[in-house]
């Protein structure tokens, strides 16, 4: 499995969760629904937020642009390992390897940002009501959204290319997709310099958005409190401690994989914790942020109700 001139590994065995015989069976069909769901509730979205004019909101288009993301994001990763679940070929080649970890890393960095946009423009719309329509303009949300995918590809660029420049010895990485640790700890060079720029990179790419979006979140419902109505206060109080939970969680568990000192407990978890952010965060995104929502359901209706005319006029 590797090059004898050069030490470098040709191709790479991710060990996923190899050590799990008895349940691959049971695994493979709990990530193919999750991940049919998450792509239906992701694309749904996305059509929607096209086609209906009401959507056309800032918000909406965060929300279709996050599903886009997330889409994109998730198939980075589930169909290589539904792959290896059901075949049992855990083979994915060096060049591969390489590809899946710059596309996953500027998507999950993207993610970062995009997220700490969307609180910011939660907190404009619901605390500075009067501020909102001069702020958030068609312009200004571009430039966002512009921003979060130009910092995603920045940041990750360097670090692929450093990666990819590493001599490898080793060939099985214990991980279920080419993470940024399981990888360097195959290297046969001092890794010491690239340890520390993934920790610099991951530190400013995950504490400032992730302080922003508690911080836009804290205000909101600090501002939800001061409503008078009850029955809306806690309408709104559930719906913005609902976004709360599932950042925190998102953001909590990128923190503790890239950035918390590797403890042989951490080590250990270090799969489950990755579930968190790479499987179950764009699985509930949709349902949280968008298929709640009022103007959403009213949109799906809408297009149900088309689609069942179109047919019956066949």
């Amino acid at each position: 499995m590797a090059n004898a001139d050069n030490k470098t590994a040709i191709e790479f065995i991710l060990l996923g969760f190899g050590n799990l015989p008895e349940l691959q069976v049971l695994l493979f069909l709990l990530f193919s629904v999750i991940y049919t769901v998450t792509m239906v509730g992701n694309i749904l979205i996305i059509i929607l937020v096209v086609i209906d004019q009401h959507l056309h909101t800032p918000m909406y288009f965060f929300l279709g642009n996050l599903s886009c993301l997330e889409t994109c994001y998730t198939s980075t990763i589930l169909p290589r390992m539904l792959v290896s679940l059901l075949m049992g070929d855990r083979t994915i080649s060096f060049r591969g390897c390489i590809v899946q970890f710059y596309i996953f890393g500027v998507l999950v960095t993207t993610e970062c940002f995009l997220l700490s946009v969307m609180s910011y423009d939660r907190y404009l719309a619901i605390c500075k009501p009067l501020h909102y329509g001069a702020h958030m303009n068609g312009r200004f949300c571009a430039l966002l959204v512009a921003g979060s995918w130009i910092n995603g590809f920045l940041a990750i660029t360097m670090t692929t290319s450093l990666m990819s420049q590493l001599p490898f010895c080793g060939s099985k990485i214990d991980h279920f997709f080419c993470d940024f640790t399981p990888m360097v700890k195959l290297s046969c060079n001092d890794t010491r310099l690239i340890e520390f720029w993934g920790f610099v990179l991951s530190t400013v790419c995950s504490l400032p958005p992730f302080l922003l979006t508690v911080s836009s979140y804290l205000c909101i419902i600090t501002s939800i409190l001061r409503i008078p109505s009850t029955t809306e206060r806690q309408k709104a109080f559930s719906t913005c401690s609902s976004h709360l939970i599932v950042v925190t969680t998102f953001y909590g568990t990128l923190i503790i994989v890239y950035l918390l000192p590797k403890t042989k407990i951490l080590r250990d978890l270090n799969k489950v914790f990755s579930i968190f952010y790479t499987v179950l965060t764009p699985l509930v995104n949709p349902l949280i942020y968008s298929l709640r929502n009022k103007e959403v359901k009213k949109a799906l209706r809408k297009a149900g109700s088309g689609w069942m005319c179109l047919s019956l006029s066949y």
